[in-house]
């Protein structure tokens, strides 16, 4: 008997199906503290009912097409497939925020993107809110930052995985089987983790702490458990620990892999890890400079705050050791340099969001390339090279306007979201900061997005929070492909 091959939007609603269990059981894992933690016992239902529910969703979808065999996915459908899949999730993990009563529906998808987006902007008061609450977000950012697609599309084995993984805006397949790029890059990921834990542990953190803050470090997320941020610990050792692992999380997991394999060369010649070293070698002492200039700190306290704040910033992090952005003693050229990291971004294929810097030095040798065309013979023809892990790549005009074009719509999107702020009556540059910290996915926050704010301040955040993490393209061509689809039917 020849079972029916399923194809198009059915495929599609069957994948959804088998993503919105996973999601279901990603929701239900704030449980595990209840042995540890009897108190939360009483807050089980937040996450048992939207769990439990998205389980029995998706399995009522398994079900229906169970007798029916996976097609192909029609092309661009891989893009209607992962927009749908962070919907769904932003969604049904919105819920226990809801489930709360401390929250509006709005506050609850804000809350719920901005952990998935590794973003770190919140509305919650974690000095208030439960331990199980708190431990969900944490999560959230560990699924988020490491790609929801990679996680969900692994745990069922899919031949198509790779192309959705892809389609998310990841480039960091290891090896070109996607469960052992999973195994690959959790290993190396959770590692870092139980790392970071152990050393905020000696440094004197708690562990609910710890765990919290090592997580979110690495998925360069920036929630805390604390309403100061690191700040609260006043530590120079907890503050290291911290830039360590947000470097980590803001570099691509192929630099991890070639350091795991001890090909050091590979690193250190890799265009992301130059500019980095040079933004590092640049940054800092002009950061460092200006901080003990302008507020006449020590140089030691200026190079701490200086270190901790540009990493924080560059590797899209978020966390805190000042309690303010726009107090009387912040300097300008710190206020805005964070606020160009931030654009700037980590590097390509880490739980970062940003231009990323591949594509900034990309652009810078372009444009010098560019320069050194014209000064050359016009019948010389030069093939232009650029360093990836030891590999030198060839780089042709159409990646040159690709790269070019992805930029100009981030910078287009940057600069309207900044009005739309405005148009609250913020000022321009406490709105180009907060809203270049949303698209971004960075965190770090003048105080316009918050339990305070209105709703389309929010709800202007989220939009940016969900386009920058998946890297605007990726929704373009689902809603065009949805439209078009329509279009046609009718």
């Amino acid at each position: 008997m020849n079972r029916k091959i399923l194809s198009g939007y059915p495929l599609i609603i069957n994948y959804l199906g088998i993503f919105s269990i996973l999601i279901g059981l990603i929701n239900l894992i704030p449980l595990i503290l209840i042995p540890f933690h009897m108190e939360s016992m009483s807050d089980a239902y937040l996450f048992l009912y939207p769990g439990l529910g998205s389980i029995l969703l998706g399995s009522i979808i398994v079900l229906f097409f169970r007798k029916s065999e996976k097609g192909k996915l029609e092309k661009h459908q891989d893009a209607i497939l992962v927009v749908s899949i962070w919907i769904i999730a932003i969604l049904i993990s919105s819920i226990p925020f809801i489930l709360t009563g401390n929250y509006t529906l709005t506050q609850a998808i804000f809350e719920s993107t901005s952990g998935y987006s590794t973003t770190g902007l919140t509305v919650v008061n974690v000095e208030q809110a439960p331990k199980s609450l708190l431990l969900f977000r944490s999560l959230l950012q560990f699924f988020g930052g490491i790609g929801l697609v990679l996680v969900l599309t692994s745990a069922i084995s899919d031949k198509f995985g790779m192309r959705l993984y892809s389609a998310e805006g990841h480039s960091d397949k290891l090896v070109p089987n996607l469960i052992r790029s999973a195994r690959l890059i959790l290993s190396i990921y959770i590692g870092y983790i139980i790392v970071g834990v152990i050393f905020f542990r000696i440094f004197g953190m708690e562990f609910f702490d710890a765990v919290n803050h090592a997580i979110s470090a690495v998925a360069t997320g920036g929630f805390s458990t604390k309403a100061l941020s690191i700040g609260h610990y006043n530590s120079l050792a907890i503050e290291i620990t911290t830039m360590v692992l947000m470097l980590l999380g803001g570099t691509n997991f192929f630099v991890h892999l070639m350091l795991l394999r001890g090909k050091i060369k590979n690193v250190i010649s890799h265009v992301e890890i130059k500019l980095l070293f040079v933004m590092l070698l640049i940054g800092i002492p002009l950061f460092t400079f200006n901080l003990a200039t302008s507020n006449q700190d020590s140089f030691g306290m200026a190079l701490r705050v200086g270190s901790f704040q540009f990493i924080s910033a560059v590797t899209g992090t978020g966390y805190q050791t000042v309690t303010s952005f726009t107090g009387v003693g912040t300097p300008s050229l710190f206020f805005f340099g964070l606020i160009i990291l931030m654009v700037l971004g980590a590097g390509m294929g880490s739980t970062a969001g940003g231009m990323k810097q591949y594509r900034v030095a990309l652009a810078f040798k372009s444009m010098y390339w560019n320069i050194k065309d014209q000064l050359t013979h016009k019948k010389t023809i030069r093939t232009h090279f650029i360093n990836k892990l030891g590999t030198k790549t060839i780089i042709d005009k159409d990646d040159v306007i690709q790269n070019h074009s992805f930029l100009m719509v981030y910078l287009i999107v940057l600069i309207i979201g900044t009005l739309a702020f405005t148009a609250y009556g913020f000022q321009l540059e406490h709105a180009l900061f907060e809203f270049a910290s949303a698209l971004g996915t960075v965190g770090l926050s003048v105080g316009i997005t918050g339990a305070h704010a209105a709703s389309g301040i929010l709800w202007i955040s989220t939009l940016g929070m969900f386009l920058g993490r998946l890297e605007f393209y990726v929704i373009f061509v689902a809603i065009v492909k949805v439209t078009t689809d329509l279009t046609k039917k009718n």
